[in-house]
């Protein structure tokens, strides 16, 4: 089967977000916030133990009272941000607005690093002739990310979950992508982290390619794996 189409995952996939005491860090120095270097450590400890970080390790356990928001929080960027900020408040932090300092800190495209491999990916993909889509459950826009790394010019379309109302696996959100490239999800591959979500597009008749979601220096070449088996598109019977 021919391969017009790829339709990439963002977090864990093409990009990883910054450590926890990176992030936490970023966010003291914005606020101009200092603490010892010992509670520097637990901070970023206890949020990450609840799940605090979007794109980080997920909690270890959701409050009751944020239980419904979390379910949804990627069809809408409200949501998005009242599930991440519930979150981190289980921390006492030492000021209230590190909450949304740490918030608006994991959108910057300082917070993020594509993986080695992606600019090869999506550049070879492109040479092939092979259209390219990010379908992200997500928040918020992460289209400057890609433009400040310099891969916004690989990408033909975005489909994020945000913006359409509707978050992975739900089939719709893969459709869109689809829709945008003008091809048939029969022509697509998905390449994504998660098993439950981005294996959703495998309903539409995509292929789905998983990848393992660990850290940039553990991740190296797992997208090259994708190249293998794809055909020139403009060459392929």
């Amino acid at each position: 089967m021919t391969i017009k189409g790829a339709l990439f995952d963002f977090s864990g996939t093409l990009f990883r977000i910054e450590s926890t005491e990176s992030w936490l860090r970023a966010a003291l120095e914005r606020t101009g916030t200092t603490v010892p270097e010992e509670e520097v450590v637990r901070y970023a400890r206890d949020l990450e133990d609840a799940g605090a970080l979007p794109g980080g390790a997920p909690p270890l356990a959701v409050p009751p009272h944020l239980e419904d928001v979390w379910q949804v929080r990627d069809r809408d960027a409200e949501l998005h941000r009242a599930a991440y900020t519930g979150l981190a408040r289980q921390v006492p932090l030492p000021r209230p607005e590190l909450y949304d300092a740490l918030y608006d800190r994991h959108r910057e495209p300082a917070a993020w690093r594509p993986y080695p491999d992606a600019p090869e990916a999506l550049g070879e993909l492109r040479r092939r002739g092979v259209r390219i889509a990010v379908v992200s459950n997500i928040g918020w826009d992460l289209r400057p990310v890609f433009r400040a790394h310099g891969l916004d010019g690989l990408v033909d379309a975005y489909a994020l979950s945000f913006e359409h109302g509707v978050q992975k696996p739900d089939p719709q959100l893969f459709q869109a992508a689809c829709d945008a490239l003008g091809l048939d999800p029969g022509d697509a591959v998905m390449v994504g982290d998660d098993r439950r979500a981005d294996a959703g597009a495998a309903a539409l008749g995509c292929r789905v390619h998983l990848v393992d979601h660990l850290p940039v220096d553990r991740h190296p070449d797992a997208l090259r794996a994708v190249l293998g088996p794809l055909p020139d598109a403009a060459t392929a019977p």
